[in-house]
C-alpha cells in the first residue's frame, strides 16, 4: 500500500469534524509510508464542531503517544482556521495561532465571522453560485477581499480549497499567495482548486500542495481527485511540494 504523496498536512479527527482519533490517522499514514502527517482540525469559529482551544494540550499528548507508536512518522499539529472577515482576521487570534505548528485557512459555511448578517449573505450567495446562478460583482469583490486580507494579516502556511463555496477571484488570490509565500491547496475532498483555478494560479510564482482533507482515517493520504485535476491543468509536478519523487 502506498500513496502518491510523501506527506499529508490536512486531516481531521474527532477533535472537530472527523471520525477517528489522532492515533487512527497516524496508523493509516504510517501504513502508507508517509513521512509526515498534519492534524489540522477545524478552527473554533465553526458552528457546532470547531475545536475547543482548551483541548490543545490533549491533542499534543495524543500526538506524543502516536509518535511513540510510529517513530518513522513526524506528526505535527495545525489548525484549519476560518476566513470571513473584511479586516482579514481569522477565527483564531494571532496569540492563539502560536499554539499550533502551522496554520491552514479557508472559507467555510460554518463560520459567519464578526458580522453574522454579512456572513449569512456570503453563505446564501455561495449556495447560489455553486448551483450555477450568477452572483454580483460586489459579492465577488467582497468574498475575494476577505481571503486576500487574511493572507496579508496572518502567517498562513496553506490556503485550503481556494475558490470553494462562493464566488472568488482566483487571479487576485493567487497573486496574494505569491506575495505572501502561501501554498495553494489542491483538495481531494472538495473540487477546488478546479482545473481552471489551477491554470490561473500557475501564472504566478506559487507552490501547490495535494491534500486529502481526510475526515475519516481511511481517507488519509488519498489525493487522487486532486492529482487528476493537477494533471488536467498541466501543472508541473515540481511545483507540488508533497508529491513523491517517483511520480
Amino acid at each position: 500500500m502506498n500513496s502518491r504523496i510523501s506527506f499529508d498536512l490536512h486531516t481531521h479527527t474527532r477533535y472537530s469534524h472527523g471520525k477517528g482519533s489522532i492515533a487512527d490517522n497516524a496508523a493509516m499514514a504510517a501504513g502508507l509510508g508517509l513521512k509526515r502527517l498534519g492534524i489540522s482540525d477545524h478552527g473554533p469559529g465553526c458552528l457546532t464542531f470547531g475545536i475547543d482551544l482548551n483541548g490543545v494540550p490533549s491533542m499534543r499528548k495524543d500526538i506524543e503517544r502516536a509518535s511513540e507508536l510510529y517513530p518513522g512518522l513526524e506528526i505535527t499539529l495545525g489548525v484549519e482556521a476560518n476566513t470571513a472577515n473584511a479586516d482579514g482576521s481569522l477565527d483564531i487570534s494571532k496569540e492563539d495561532q502560536k499554539l499550533f505548528d502551522y496554520i491552514i485557512a479557508g472559507y467555510h459555511y460554518s463560520y459567519l465571522g464578526k458580522k453574522p448578517f454579512t456572513g449569512l449573505a456570503v453563505v446564501l450567495g455561495g449556495w447560489a453560485h455553486e448551483r450555477g446562478l450568477t452572483t454580483s460583482q460586489h459579492a465577488r469583490i467582497r468574498n475575494t477581499d476577505f481571503i486576500v486580507n487574511s493572507l496579508y494579516e496572518n502567517d498562513i502556511y496553506i490556503l485550503s480549497h481556494p475558490g470553494d463555496k462562493a464566488d472568488f477571484d482566483i487571479d487576485a488570490i493567487a497573486k496574494a499567495c505569491e506575495e505572501t509565500d502561501t501554498i495553494m491547496e489542491i483538495n481531494h475532498r472538495h473540487h477546488c482548486l478546479t482545473v481552471e483555478g489551477i491554470k490561473t494560479a500557475m501564472k504566478y510564482n506559487v507552490r501547490f500542495i495535494l491534500s486529502s482533507d481526510a475526515h475519516t482515517p481511511g481517507a488519509v493520504g488519498n489525493v487522487e481527485n486532486a492529482w487528476d485535476r493537477a494533471v488536467k491543468a498541466g501543472l508541473e509536478p515540481s511545483r507540488i511540494i508533497n508529491l513523491r519523487e517517483e511520480q
